[in-house]
């Protein structure tokens, strides 16, 4: 059991020293941002052309 926790902590130990998981982590976070802002455009852009589509169908 002692073996498995200290190939755990050393498994941790390295990945916090090598700097290509942070970078991962940091594109993680731009892409998870970049989603964000599609996200909320799409559903402005789609609440916004809803109401002119209902605008359009009163009127003819």
């Amino acid at each position: 059991m002692l073996t498995k926790m200290n190939n755990v902590k050393s498994f941790f130990s390295s990945l916090i020293k090598r700097e290509d998981g942070v970078t991962a982590i940091e594109y993680a976070l731009i892409a998870a941002l970049i989603a964000l802002v599609i996200i909320v455009a799409v559903t402005a852009v789609g609440t916004s052309l809803s109401a002119t589509f209902a605008y359009i169908a009163t009127k003819v």
